[in-house]
């Protein structure tokens, strides 16, 4: 397992080094260190560590809670607060840039290493919840995801490759998309669906049917014939323009 990155914020030199042994004995790496809150934001967006270690106070006029609230909003990465004091009130200032944990000098090497385990698990975690809860929302809104699509089939919501589809076909108040090998019957219009293709792939060719282009093997007016199931669908008049403009003809 490769080294996590951490990058060290503290005004006094001394302690700052002491802190990088331990680091090292630890087995992290040192990607950086810095003794002020503008030093140490230009660092984190140049190294982009996995976890920052800030002294709450430091010289100059940007405290360490001020810094690590610019490197929360501009970089997803942990922060733990080093602090000598346990005033409530900075504390509770600290609070607000929802740091990862915070620990007082002088501290045990077991404590500092038991705090970045678990900062670092927490924020994987976190990640991981954020790429589901973004994945699930593109399924909810039945978006194409990477090439895919999601359909409802038997109380199940099974992925769907859009190249794999031939055509899409109108029946009542629902549509049937055609797959290469499988058919699945959904709730839907067709209004809907042509919205949630890729434009580029598909058109609608009928009032009843959407086609995926490169499925088309020939047009036999008045019909265009698709692939694999050689079924022929009519061209609607109305369509037909439309897609002939799309179709590189010779």
């Amino acid at each position: 397992m490769p080294k996590k990155n951490i990058l060290v914020i503290e005004d006094e030199a001394i302690v700052s080094k002491d802190i990088q042994q331990s680091l090292n004995k630890l087995g992290y790496n040192i990607v950086g260190s810095a003794d002020t809150g503008e030093n140490a934001i230009i660092l984190a967006l140049e190294t982009k560590p996995d976890l920052v270690l800030m002294d709450i106070m430091l010289k100059g006029d940007m405290s360490g809670i001020d810094a690590a609230e610019q490197i929360r909003d501009k970089l997803s990465i942990p922060v733990i607060y080093l602090t000598a004091y346990a005033d409530e009130c900075i504390l509770e200032k600290a609070k607000i840039t929802e740091p990862y944990g915070y620990i007082i000098k002088p501290f045990k090497e077991i404590d500092l290493h038991t705090l970045i385990e678990i900062a670092l698990y927490k924020h994987s975690k976190e990640r991981e919840v954020i790429k589901e809860r973004d994945f699930l929302y593109s399924i909810v809104e039945n978006k194409d995801v990477e090439g895919f699509v999601f359909v409802k089939s038997n109380s199940r919501l099974v992925k769907v490759k859009t190249s794999s589809i031939l055509f899409v076909e109108a029946l009542k108040d629902y549509v049937v998309i055609n797959a290469a090998e499988v058919k699945y019957t959904i709730h839907s219009t067709m209004k809907d669906i042509q919205k949630k293709l890729p434009v580029k792939e598909f058109q609608r060719i009928h009032r009843s049917y959407i086609v995926r282009l490169d499925k088309i093997i020939a047009i036999e007016q008045p019909n265009a014939v698709i692939e694999g199931s050689k079924k022929m669908l009519p061209i609607g008049g109305s369509y037909k323009g439309d897609l002939f403009k799309r179709l590189n003809l010779v």
